[in-house]
């Protein structure tokens, strides 16, 4: 497995812990210079976005990733972690569904991370 692909097995596994739901990751590498990887996932609650947020920059960190620039920690409907080759979208579920990614980079593949997820 690649350096980009165990990074995105950490931030899956990261938020899977803080039970982030509805996780998808999208591989963007041939139709975006922004990553490798997007990983998109929501919570329930402006605190369980946090502990999803909070909990994928500390296991990065402790894999020895960079943790290159995180938005949106305030507000919380929406917490955005750039770690270069992988950026997680950290959304409360109706902010998600406002802005829909998905749809937004509907030409990238789906990753199946159903492995990393418990």
């Amino acid at each position: 497995m690649n350096e980009s692909k165990e990074l995105l097995k950490t931030v899956v596994e990261a938020a899977d812990n803080k039970r982030a739901e509805d996780i998808i990751a999208l591989d963007v590498q041939n139709i975006s210079l922004l990553a490798d990887y997007f990983v998109i996932m929501q919570a329930d609650s402006d605190r369980q976005v946090k502990a999803i947020a909070e909990n994928i920059e500390e296991q990065a960190e402790e894999k020895g990733y960079d943790v290159l620039d995180v938005e949106g920690k305030s507000g919380a409907n929406w917490v955005l972690i750039d770690l270069g080759d992988v950026v997680a979208h950290v959304f409360k579920a109706e902010t998600r569904k406002f802005y829909n990614l998905e749809k937004l980079w509907a030409d990238a593949d789906d990753v199946d991370v159903s492995a990393w997820i418990k």
